[in-house]
């Protein structure tokens, strides 16, 4: 199976949103958030200065992520960005297109100049934690915490981009 990764095209919208509300129901309730991110796709991530990945197959989208600047500021000095929206179709999880995503999502917030990423999920989706683990993303304390607009997630992460090598990104 080989999985190629690009930016979002206006074509895969339906896709993107099909995706993402798949994996949610599946798991969660589709929350307020959700909903306006989904509807207002282009408004709530494009048009905020973030960037779109998908993952093909065969030229269908069977993958999908967002970065973008984070909901919160922390106020730290760095320039934050934030991974919304990994998605993988059902049937062909586990097969690296969530890798795939992932790494063309750190590439992305490279080239945005971002000095680290955060990203949340709930400890429910242990394979999601897994893969954010081995491409350098690190749990947050307790005390650490940003403010969530999601009822589900208590799992957050951040990868620095200071403290990991492009190989290592990417590998």
């Amino acid at each position: 199976m080989s999985v190629t990764t690009r930016r979002y095209r206006p074509e895969d919208r339906q896709a993107f949103i099909d995706l993402n509300r798949d994996w949610i129901e599946e798991y969660f309730v589709l929350e307020d958030s959700d909903r306006e991110q989904l509807e207002e796709l282009e408004a709530s991530i494009l048009d905020k200065g973030g960037q779109i990945i998908v993952a093909l197959l065969d030229d269908r989208v069977v993958g999908t992520g967002a970065i973008l600047p984070p909901h919160h500021d922390p106020g730290d000095g760095r320039q934050w960005l934030e991974i919304i929206k990994m998605a993988a179709q059902k049937e062909l999880r586990g097969q690296g297109i969530g890798r795939a995503v992932l790494d063309a999502l750190i590439a992305e917030g490279r080239s945005m100049d971002a000095d680290a990423v955060w990203l949340e999920t709930n400890a429910e989706l242990k394979a999601a934690i897994r893969l954010y683990e081995r491409c350098g993303f690190r749990h947050l304390a307790s005390d650490d915490l940003w403010p969530t607009p999601y009822a589900r997630c208590n799992v957050q992460m951040v990868l620095e981009f200071s403290s990991v090598a492009p190989a290592q990104a990417g590998a």
